[in-house]
Protein backbone atom coordinates (compact mmCIF):
# COMPACT_ATOMS: atom_id res chain seq x y z
CA UNK A 1 0.00 0.00 0.00
CA UNK A 2 2.72 2.36 0.56
CA UNK A 3 4.60 1.69 -2.24
CA UNK A 4 1.11 2.42 -4.09
CA UNK A 5 0.38 5.42 -2.42
CA UNK A 6 3.97 7.01 -3.14
CA UNK A 7 3.84 6.07 -6.59
CA UNK A 8 0.75 8.00 -7.02
CA UNK A 9 2.11 10.95 -5.39
CA UNK A 10 5.05 10.61 -7.79
CA UNK A 11 2.87 10.27 -10.80
CA UNK A 12 0.65 13.65 -9.76
CA UNK A 13 4.36 15.50 -9.25
CA UNK A 14 5.63 14.02 -12.80
CA UNK A 15 2.54 15.67 -14.66
CA UNK A 16 3.05 18.94 -12.80
CA UNK A 17 6.52 19.39 -13.89
CA UNK A 18 6.14 17.62 -17.41
CA UNK A 19 3.42 20.11 -17.88
CA UNK A 20 5.53 22.92 -16.48
CA UNK A 21 8.13 22.34 -18.67
CA UNK A 22 7.02 21.45 -21.70
CA UNK A 23 4.67 24.78 -21.58
CA UNK A 24 7.77 26.71 -21.05
CA UNK A 25 10.37 25.22 -23.41
CA UNK A 26 7.71 25.32 -26.21
CA UNK A 27 6.89 29.15 -25.80
CA UNK A 28 10.93 29.51 -25.74
CA UNK A 29 11.42 27.79 -28.84
CA UNK A 30 12.48 30.85 -31.65
CA UNK A 31 10.61 31.64 -34.91
CA UNK A 32 7.22 31.70 -35.59
CA UNK A 33 4.95 29.20 -33.85
CA UNK A 34 2.41 30.48 -35.86
CA UNK A 35 4.14 29.27 -39.10
CA UNK A 36 5.09 26.12 -38.21
CA UNK A 37 2.15 25.09 -37.48
CA UNK A 38 0.19 26.30 -40.94
CA UNK A 39 3.14 24.31 -42.91
CA UNK A 40 2.33 21.21 -40.87
CA UNK A 41 -1.17 21.45 -41.90
CA UNK A 42 -1.34 22.55 -45.56
CA UNK A 43 2.67 21.89 -46.24
CA UNK A 44 6.01 23.78 -46.46
CA UNK A 45 5.25 24.74 -50.09
CA UNK A 46 1.43 25.91 -49.56
CA UNK A 47 2.50 28.57 -46.74
CA UNK A 48 2.01 32.24 -46.97
CA UNK A 49 2.33 35.32 -44.75
CA UNK A 50 -1.79 35.03 -44.94
CA UNK A 51 -1.72 31.43 -43.93
CA UNK A 52 0.14 32.22 -41.00
CA UNK A 53 -1.70 34.78 -39.82
CA UNK A 54 -5.13 33.18 -39.71
CA UNK A 55 -3.88 30.83 -38.33
CA UNK A 56 -1.94 32.77 -35.43
CA UNK A 57 -5.91 34.85 -35.35
CA UNK A 58 -7.40 31.19 -34.77
CA UNK A 59 -5.35 29.58 -31.76
CA UNK A 60 -4.57 33.37 -30.26
CA UNK A 61 -0.82 32.84 -30.51
CA UNK A 62 1.07 35.60 -29.00
CA UNK A 63 -0.87 36.41 -26.10
CA UNK A 64 0.34 36.58 -22.41
CA UNK A 65 1.81 33.34 -21.26
CA UNK A 66 0.25 33.23 -17.83
CA UNK A 67 -3.70 32.59 -18.77
CA UNK A 68 -2.09 30.09 -21.48
CA UNK A 69 -0.33 28.05 -18.45
CA UNK A 70 -3.52 28.24 -16.07
CA UNK A 71 -5.44 27.78 -18.90
CA UNK A 72 -3.26 23.80 -19.72
CA UNK A 73 -2.17 23.02 -16.24
CA UNK A 74 -6.67 23.53 -15.91
CA UNK A 75 -7.05 21.22 -19.25
CA UNK A 76 -4.64 18.88 -17.23
CA UNK A 77 -6.53 18.62 -13.97
CA UNK A 78 -9.32 17.54 -15.81
CA UNK A 79 -7.42 14.74 -17.69
CA UNK A 80 -8.34 16.40 -20.97
CA UNK A 81 -5.12 17.13 -23.83
CA UNK A 82 -7.36 19.41 -25.82
CA UNK A 83 -6.65 18.39 -29.42
CA UNK A 84 -3.79 18.56 -32.13
CA UNK A 85 -3.18 21.82 -33.33
CA UNK A 86 -2.10 20.39 -37.26
CA UNK A 87 -4.59 17.73 -37.45
CA UNK A 88 -7.16 19.05 -35.40
CA UNK A 89 -7.72 15.27 -33.85
CA UNK A 90 -8.03 14.77 -30.03
CA UNK A 91 -4.49 14.26 -28.55
CA UNK A 92 -5.79 11.72 -26.53
CA UNK A 93 -7.01 9.29 -29.23
CA UNK A 94 -3.70 10.01 -31.22
CA UNK A 95 -1.69 9.42 -28.61
CA UNK A 96 -2.92 5.98 -28.01
CA UNK A 97 -2.49 4.22 -31.29
CA UNK A 98 1.24 5.83 -31.31
CA UNK A 99 1.45 4.90 -27.77
CA UNK A 100 0.61 1.04 -28.56
CA UNK A 101 2.95 0.62 -31.65
CA UNK A 102 5.95 2.16 -29.25
CA UNK A 103 4.86 0.08 -26.30
CA UNK A 104 4.83 -3.01 -28.75
CA UNK A 105 8.40 -2.08 -29.98
CA UNK A 106 9.36 -1.58 -26.20
CA UNK A 107 8.38 -4.70 -25.06
CA UNK A 108 9.95 -6.69 -27.99
CA UNK A 109 13.64 -4.60 -27.04
CA UNK A 110 13.47 -5.72 -24.49
CA UNK A 111 12.66 -9.43 -24.78
CA UNK A 112 15.64 -10.31 -26.87
CA UNK A 113 17.92 -8.36 -24.32
CA UNK A 114 16.44 -10.59 -21.95
CA UNK A 115 17.33 -13.36 -24.03
CA UNK A 116 21.02 -12.06 -24.99
CA UNK A 117 22.50 -10.58 -22.14
CA UNK A 118 21.55 -12.52 -19.00
CA UNK A 119 21.83 -16.04 -20.26
CA UNK A 120 25.55 -14.97 -21.30
CA UNK A 121 26.22 -13.28 -18.33
CA UNK A 122 25.20 -15.60 -16.00
CA UNK A 123 28.17 -18.67 -17.44
CA UNK A 124 30.43 -15.68 -17.58
CA UNK A 125 29.81 -15.36 -13.43
CA UNK A 126 30.09 -19.01 -13.27
CA UNK A 127 33.60 -18.71 -14.36
CA UNK A 128 35.27 -15.33 -13.59
CA UNK A 129 38.17 -14.64 -15.13
CA UNK A 130 37.38 -17.14 -17.86
CA UNK A 131 37.39 -16.80 -21.82
CA UNK A 132 34.00 -16.14 -21.51
CA UNK A 133 34.28 -13.09 -19.41
CA UNK A 134 37.28 -11.77 -21.09
CA UNK A 135 35.00 -11.94 -23.80
CA UNK A 136 31.91 -10.47 -22.95
CA UNK A 137 33.63 -7.27 -21.36
CA UNK A 138 35.11 -6.35 -24.09
CA UNK A 139 31.89 -6.83 -26.21
CA UNK A 140 29.98 -5.42 -23.80
CA UNK A 141 31.46 -2.15 -23.48
CA UNK A 142 32.02 -1.91 -26.45
CA UNK A 143 28.60 -2.27 -27.80
CA UNK A 144 27.41 -0.26 -25.05
CA UNK A 145 29.62 3.17 -26.79
CA UNK A 146 28.01 3.20 -30.04
CA UNK A 147 25.05 5.77 -29.60
CA UNK A 148 21.68 3.87 -30.31
CA UNK A 149 21.05 6.23 -33.74
CA UNK A 150 24.34 4.94 -34.56
CA UNK A 151 23.69 1.01 -34.01
CA UNK A 152 20.48 1.38 -35.99
CA UNK A 153 22.25 2.81 -39.17
CA UNK A 154 25.33 0.32 -38.47
CA UNK A 155 22.31 -2.39 -38.97
CA UNK A 156 20.09 -1.11 -41.82
CA UNK A 157 23.60 -0.68 -43.66
CA UNK A 158 24.70 -4.14 -43.16
CA UNK A 159 21.21 -6.18 -42.38
CA UNK A 160 19.08 -4.10 -45.20
CA UNK A 161 21.60 -2.53 -47.75
CA UNK A 162 23.76 -5.55 -47.66
CA UNK A 163 22.22 -8.75 -46.95
CA UNK A 164 19.00 -7.74 -48.04
CA UNK A 165 17.64 -9.79 -45.20
CA UNK A 166 15.19 -7.10 -43.09
CA UNK A 167 13.73 -4.15 -44.40
CA UNK A 168 15.13 -0.90 -43.85
CA UNK A 169 11.93 0.65 -42.38
CA UNK A 170 8.50 0.12 -42.40
CA UNK A 171 5.50 -0.79 -40.27
CA UNK A 172 2.67 -3.61 -40.30
CA UNK A 173 4.50 -6.98 -40.40
CA UNK A 174 6.72 -9.00 -37.78
CA UNK A 175 9.47 -8.80 -39.85
CA UNK A 176 9.46 -4.90 -39.15
CA UNK A 177 10.18 -5.08 -35.88
CA UNK A 178 13.53 -7.27 -35.85
CA UNK A 179 15.55 -4.18 -37.06
CA UNK A 180 14.63 -1.22 -34.82
CA UNK A 181 14.30 -3.75 -31.68
CA UNK A 182 17.66 -5.32 -32.20
CA UNK A 183 19.24 -1.70 -32.10
CA UNK A 184 17.76 -1.11 -29.05
CA UNK A 185 18.16 -4.46 -27.69
CA UNK A 186 21.93 -4.45 -27.97
CA UNK A 187 22.67 -1.86 -25.89
CA UNK A 188 20.53 -3.09 -23.03
CA UNK A 189 21.40 -6.56 -23.32
CA UNK A 190 25.42 -5.35 -23.06
CA UNK A 191 24.53 -3.59 -19.57
CA UNK A 192 22.11 -6.55 -18.92
CA UNK A 193 25.08 -9.24 -19.44
CA UNK A 194 27.24 -7.28 -17.02
CA UNK A 195 25.03 -6.74 -14.54
CA UNK A 196 24.12 -10.77 -14.48
CA UNK A 197 27.61 -11.55 -14.23
CA UNK A 198 28.72 -9.43 -11.68
CA UNK A 199 25.52 -10.47 -9.65
CA UNK A 200 25.81 -14.44 -11.07
CA UNK A 201 29.58 -14.55 -9.40
CA UNK A 202 29.12 -12.64 -6.21
CA UNK A 203 26.08 -15.59 -5.23
CA UNK A 204 28.35 -18.41 -6.69
CA UNK A 205 30.96 -17.08 -4.23
CA UNK A 206 28.45 -17.14 -1.32
CA UNK A 207 28.94 -20.43 1.79
CA UNK A 208 24.79 -21.11 0.58
CA UNK A 209 25.38 -21.52 -2.95
CA UNK A 210 28.50 -23.92 -2.11
CA UNK A 211 26.76 -26.00 0.10
CA UNK A 212 23.99 -26.57 -2.09
CA UNK A 213 26.41 -28.10 -4.20
CA UNK A 214 28.44 -30.02 -1.24
CA UNK A 215 24.23 -31.79 -0.54
CA UNK A 216 24.66 -33.36 -4.12
CA UNK A 217 22.08 -31.02 -6.00
CA UNK A 218 23.26 -30.83 -9.46
CA UNK A 219 24.69 -27.73 -11.62
CA UNK A 220 21.59 -26.63 -12.63
CA UNK A 221 18.90 -27.42 -9.35
CA UNK A 222 21.55 -25.18 -7.49
CA UNK A 223 21.36 -22.59 -10.21
CA UNK A 224 18.03 -22.61 -10.59
CA UNK A 225 16.76 -22.65 -7.13
CA UNK A 226 19.61 -20.39 -5.89
CA UNK A 227 21.34 -18.89 -8.07
CA UNK A 228 18.35 -17.21 -10.90
CA UNK A 229 16.19 -15.63 -7.86
CA UNK A 230 19.34 -13.95 -6.32
CA UNK A 231 20.53 -12.41 -10.02
CA UNK A 232 16.78 -11.78 -11.11
CA UNK A 233 16.73 -9.02 -8.61
CA UNK A 234 19.35 -6.50 -9.66
CA UNK A 235 17.92 -7.18 -13.10
CA UNK A 236 14.48 -6.20 -12.32
CA UNK A 237 15.54 -2.69 -10.26
CA UNK A 238 17.93 -1.63 -13.61
CA UNK A 239 15.03 -2.41 -16.14
CA UNK A 240 13.05 0.53 -14.48
CA UNK A 241 16.33 2.63 -15.39
CA UNK A 242 16.84 0.90 -18.65
CA UNK A 243 13.45 2.67 -19.31
CA UNK A 244 14.88 5.98 -19.75
CA UNK A 245 17.38 4.62 -22.15
CA UNK A 246 14.54 2.67 -23.94
CA UNK A 247 12.53 6.41 -24.77
CA UNK A 248 15.73 7.83 -25.67
CA UNK A 249 15.98 5.42 -27.79
CA UNK A 250 12.67 5.39 -29.24
CA UNK A 251 12.43 8.71 -29.96
CA UNK A 252 15.46 8.53 -32.16
CA UNK A 253 14.93 5.17 -33.76
CA UNK A 254 11.57 5.20 -34.68
CA UNK A 255 12.17 9.02 -36.53
CA UNK A 256 15.30 6.86 -38.51
CA UNK A 257 13.20 3.90 -39.39
CA UNK A 258 9.76 5.76 -39.83
CA UNK A 259 8.26 3.79 -36.90
CA UNK A 260 4.60 4.88 -36.31
CA UNK A 261 5.44 5.23 -32.47
CA UNK A 262 4.79 8.30 -29.77
CA UNK A 263 8.80 9.32 -29.95
CA UNK A 264 8.23 9.72 -33.63
CA UNK A 265 5.04 11.66 -33.11
CA UNK A 266 7.38 13.82 -30.78
CA UNK A 267 9.51 14.76 -33.14
CA UNK A 268 7.27 15.86 -35.77
CA UNK A 269 5.28 17.60 -32.84
CA UNK A 270 8.41 19.51 -31.90
CA UNK A 271 9.18 20.94 -35.50
CA UNK A 272 5.61 21.39 -36.13
CA UNK A 273 5.23 23.36 -32.81
CA UNK A 274 1.89 21.45 -31.98
CA UNK A 275 2.28 22.46 -28.55
CA UNK A 276 -1.26 19.80 -26.94
CA UNK A 277 0.76 17.05 -29.00
CA UNK A 278 4.54 17.90 -27.12
CA UNK A 279 2.76 18.22 -23.79
CA UNK A 280 0.72 15.23 -24.40
CA UNK A 281 3.45 12.61 -25.57
CA UNK A 282 6.32 14.12 -23.05
CA UNK A 283 3.18 14.03 -20.26
CA UNK A 284 2.57 10.04 -21.36
CA UNK A 285 6.43 9.30 -21.30
CA UNK A 286 6.89 10.63 -18.07
CA UNK A 287 3.82 8.66 -16.59
CA UNK A 288 5.09 5.57 -18.20
CA UNK A 289 7.91 5.69 -16.14
CA UNK A 290 6.26 5.90 -12.52
CA UNK A 291 4.44 3.06 -13.75
CA UNK A 292 7.23 1.02 -14.62
CA UNK A 293 8.99 1.39 -12.01
CA UNK A 294 5.87 0.86 -9.79
CA UNK A 295 5.76 -2.49 -11.34
CA UNK A 296 9.26 -3.45 -10.54
CA UNK A 297 8.74 -2.57 -7.34
CA UNK A 298 6.22 -5.10 -6.80
CA UNK A 299 7.75 -7.50 -8.39
CA UNK A 300 11.18 -6.76 -6.65
CA UNK A 301 9.35 -7.19 -3.23
CA UNK A 302 7.69 -10.51 -4.81
CA UNK A 303 10.57 -12.33 -5.34
CA UNK A 304 12.76 -10.87 -2.79
CA UNK A 305 10.15 -9.65 0.73
CA UNK A 306 13.22 -8.31 2.60
CA UNK A 307 13.21 -5.10 1.18
CA UNK A 308 10.00 -4.30 1.83
CA UNK A 309 10.68 -5.03 5.65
Amino acid sequence: MNTIISRLVQAVTVALLVGAATFAMMRSLPGDAAWRIAAGRYGYDNVDAAAAAAVRAELGLGGPWFPAFMQWMGDLARFDFGVSLVSGQPVMSEISHQLGASLWLALVAVGLSLLIGPPLGILAGLRPGGWLDRGLLLVSTGVKAIPQFLMALILILILAVQLGWLPAGGYGQPRHFILPALALALGLAAVNARIARDAMASVAAMPFYQFAQWKGLSRRQVLWRHGMRNVSVPLLTYLGLQFVTLVEGVVVIESIVGWPGIGHALVHAVFARDVPMVQGTALMLGLGFVVVNGLIDLAVARIDPRGTR
